[in-house]
């Protein structure tokens, strides 16, 4: 009770312990509470095996404590009420609101599958760790030198057990989709700040480049030609044109909405082709958040996060984060055994570039260089099953595998998307992720 109070006595002053009125937003307070709390818990979370005991309770103790603040943020909605006389009435009555009532409830489904995951490693004998320093492949010590290397038999693992771990990457991988789509989502909604509008550009050329500019401006658009004319060699270069993507988007929408063409927003182009223009740049930025699921967050989400004062928001934004996080994390943990196994049975691959999920370091990687395989495995379920949500139609399996198998296509080959027609992120997301948001707030 008294590390509660502390805990809450720092949020209502905004971190400001010294009580000089310094202190953050509350919005903000709790989204760093619950950031710093996933670090600590999660920070060392290097090998594929059960939490300790200790931290596993630490953590749904504390994360219950800074959700407990969403059952108080509701909304008014009529009811009916039976009087003494037997009258019936109708009053209004307090419930949590929309947005918090349907995901809290799937995002702690999603925190406990991934707890799950890791509990179902502890007894598995097939793969070990070593230090990194044992190992003698040269490039994982330069990117990941501080992650224990597994290890696996000669002739790699059983059959039985890689259908195993290639059930729990299909499991994660789906908590992952499932959380980027919520954490988009809750991002799309939030206000951008004044001060990152009013730090853009007046024009889309000035914030994208002339070449680059000229690329998604042309009557031809090919997201495959656009990304192959720009450096995507480091995370860094990513980032920043990411960040040039969302600028030009908040700049054409504004002059979308711009009611005077003399407004310093006006210009001359159509409102038709802006809006063709503004589709291309986002789904671009889709291609790359599913090619690089790693990647930091950029300047417009950070302003947004700084800025916001929805404390119901802010903690949607951060818990979903930090299951992205996590799960981003196991998924890497599994690749690592997997790629082991790949090289223990065919040594030629030693060569071949890793999967899916490995951290950002050359273009090359996308997120589906093994997903064909993925959606052939017999044990692959969907996330529906996953959630225990059940659908009346009985081949909702089937058409589950069919769209990763076309989502891969896509991804692949992303030439072939329509940016002519106007989508919501959750259609893209659809189209590029076989996965429908949890919850279809769209």
């Amino acid at each position: 009770m008294e590390l509660m109070k502390e805990k809450f006595a720092k949020l209502l002053l905004g971190e400001d312990m010294s009580g000089g009125g310094k202190g953050v937003s509350s919005a903000l307070a709790l989204s760093n509470a619950i950031t710093n709390l996933a670090a600590s818990v999660f920070g060392e979370q290097r090998r594929l095996e059960p939490m300790a005991a200790d931290t596993k309770a630490r953590w749904k103790k504390e994360i219950d404590w800074l959700l407990s603040v969403t059952d108080h943020i509701v909304e008014m909605v009529p009811s009916k009420q039976k009087s003494k006389d037997g009258t019936n009435m109708e009053i209004m009555t307090t419930r949590q609101r929309t947005d918090l009532h349907m995901n809290i409830p799937a995002l702690r489904k999603l925190d406990t599958m991934l707890l799950d995951c890791l509990d179902n490693f502890k007894d598995q004998n097939e793969f070990y760790y070593t230090s990194s320093k044992d190992d003698k492949d040269e490039k994982r010590q330069e990117d990941k030198w501080w992650i224990p290397v597994p290890k696996v038999p000669q002739n790699g693992l059983s059959e039985a057990s890689r259908k195993w771990v290639q059930y729990q990457k299909d499991s994660v991988h789906q908590v992952l989709k499932a959380a980027m789509a919520i954490n988009a989502q809750v991002l799309s909604e939030m206000e951008i700040p004044e001060s990152y509008i009013e730090a853009l550009p007046k024009n889309g050329r000035a914030s994208l480049g002339d070449a680059l500019y000229r690329i998604i401006t042309d009557e031809y658009f090919d997201p495959d030609y656009f990304l192959s004319s720009v450096d995507l060699s480091s995370e860094h270069k990513i980032v920043d044109l990411k960040n040039k993507l969302e600028a030009s988007v908040v700049i054409w929408k504004r002059k979308m909405t711009a009611k005077d063409n003399k407004s310093s927003w006006g210009s001359a182009v159509s409102l038709e082709k802006r809006e063709i223009f503004e589709d291309r740049a986002e789904t671009i930025l889709l291609i790359l958040k599913h090619r690089f699921p790693g990647l930091p967050q950029s300047d417009l989400d950070i302003s947004k996060i700084q800025c916001n004062r929805d404390v119901g928001q802010a903690v949607l934004e951060s818990y979903s984060r930090i299951i992205e996080s996590l799960a981003f994390t196991v998924l890497s943990r599994i690749e690592d055994v997997m790629h082991a196994d790949s090289l223990a049975r065919n040594p030629s691959n030693a060569e071949q570039k890793k999967g899916p999920v490995t951290p950002i370091k050359t273009p090359e990687k996308t997120p589906t260089d093994k997903e064909e395989n993925t959606a052939q495995t017999p044990t692959s379920m969907t996330l529906l099953d996953f959630m225990g949500w059940n659908l009346d139609s009985g081949d909702t399996e089937a058409k589950q595998d069919a769209q990763d198998d076309a989502a891969t296509k896509n991804l692949n080959k992303p030439s072939n998307i329509d940016t002519n027609k106007k989508t919501t992120y959750i259609d893209r997301l659809e189209n590029l992720g076989g996965l429908r948001s949890p919850t279809a707030r769209d």
